[in-house]
């Protein structure tokens, strides 16, 4: 079983990209996840080695490039978490 399926990261709502890891190209796409999920089924993994051999460079491929392998990034729901860190807060007014 995968350390991370698709609906964890969906559910965390992060946003996933891949990169194209060629220097002439540099290409970043954003993943639609729940499509990903359609397609691959939610308990499918969402860590590099588990998505790495899915995706190619279609403008290198294209333009004739040769094949280098993709990179993903993954940027996590910063609004959310401090939405939540914050929820419970409450300003104090004691003096020292």
């Amino acid at each position: 079983m995968p350390q991370k399926t698709l609906a964890d990261a969906l559910a965390a709502r992060e946003t996933l990209y891949v990169n194209c890891g060629h220097p002439m190209c540099r290409k970043s796409t954003k993943l639609d996840i729940a499509a990903l999920i359609d397609r691959l089924g939610p308990d499918h993994g969402s860590m590099h080695q588990d998505l790495v051999g899915l995706f190619g460079c279609s403008k290198c491929k294209a333009e004739g490039r040769d094949g280098r392998p993709v990179f993903f990034t993954c940027i996590p729901d910063y609004e959310g978490q401090q939405r939540a860190r914050n929820r419970d807060w409450k300003p104090t007014f004691e003096k020292r």
